[in-house]
């Protein structure tokens, strides 16, 4: 049970984060829900305390595209919050047409890596004083057909939607990986663990910039992984007690696409410590935002 705890899930207004989120209420977690749009964030939480009227759930304004505003939550959360046991990276954007965030990165890159990597980094202070706190970061079986371009991550020599969304799915894992690492190495109790939900037929999926018609979310039901399931993943990492941190958590049935969550292995294409290395510094560079290590 999570009595007496609280957690940040980054777009638990709906699809995955939606159905994490319920199951943390579950276990009598304090939820934070932090979305962009705070009317649909409100429309959520009267949706899940009618499932759980006990249920301790707030909802702040959090824009992953846009520094400023990632620095204000944090501000906001401060205030009320002295310290924090759960922070779960789960909002993404997947494959929209070509934009930019309010600080000039592709949008993708920019609100799924670079928006989660800065406010982990503010947050971890907190996290690092709450002992037994965990930081879950979401990627997704996409990331097996990334590929880091260092060269091009504004998207200025040409853009691809699902290349980019494959591209930042790959950072979320690496940028996982990598901060359990740097924590272990640096004497830090928090924990980094990422996961996936296999393949889940949420609202994430679109034709371009648009929803898919219901009828083709029904079809899609019958075929992927329901949401309820796929959000198991992150419930898992979250709450798993023999986690050690460094796992990377997915569907354990046919090529990860389905099923209950287990320990998986993470495609060699996220497993590489220089890309690994220099991402981070890029990241660090890019944001203005670093960890609070002190470098050996």
């Amino acid at each position: 049970m999570l009595t007496g705890k609280t957690a940040i899930i980054t777009g638990g207004n709906s699809g995955l984060g939606f159905e994490t989120t319920k199951e943390l209420i579950a276990q009598n977690a304090q939820v934070i829900l932090a979305v962009r749009n705070t009317e649909k964030g409100n429309l959520a939480r009267e949706k899940l305390l009618k499932l759980n009227d006990s249920a301790q759930i707030i909802v702040m304004s959090l824009d992953l595209a846009n520094l400023e505003s990632i620095r204000s939550f944090v501000e906001q959360f401060k205030k009320s919050f002295p310290t924090l046991d759960l922070l779960i990276n789960n909002a993404g954007i997947m494959a929209p047409p070509f934009g930019k965030t309010a600080d000039g990165f592709e949008l993708q890159f920019g609100s799924n890596h670079l928006g989660h990597f800065a406010l982990t980094a503010l947050l971890l202070p907190l996290l690092e004083k709450t002992p037994n706190s965990r930081i879950v970061t979401v990627s997704s079986r996409a990331h097996s057909r990334g590929s880091i371009d260092f060269d091009n991550l504004d998207g200025a020599k040409g853009y691809q939607a699902k290349k980019f969304y494959n591209q930042s799915k790959l950072a979320n894992l690496y940028f996982a990986l990598e901060l359990d690492k740097r924590l272990k190495e640096h004497g830090f109790q928090t924990i980094s663990i990422a996961c996936h939900p296999g393949v889940s037929a949420t609202n994430i999926l679109k034709l371009g910039n648009r929803e898919i018609p219901a009828i083709f979310k029904k079809i899609a039901n019958l075929f992927l992984q329901p949401p309820h399931m796929g959000a198991l993943a992150s419930v898992f990492a979250a709450t798993e007690p023999e986690l050690t941190g460094g796992e990377y958590i997915g569907p354990l049935g046919q090529f990860q696409r389905k099923g209950y969550p287990a320990i998986g292995t993470p495609h060699n294409n996220a497993i590489n410590l220089e890309i690994s290395r220099k991402l981070w510094r890029v990241s660090e560079q890019l944001t203005g935002i670093s960890f609070p290590f002190i470098e050996n």
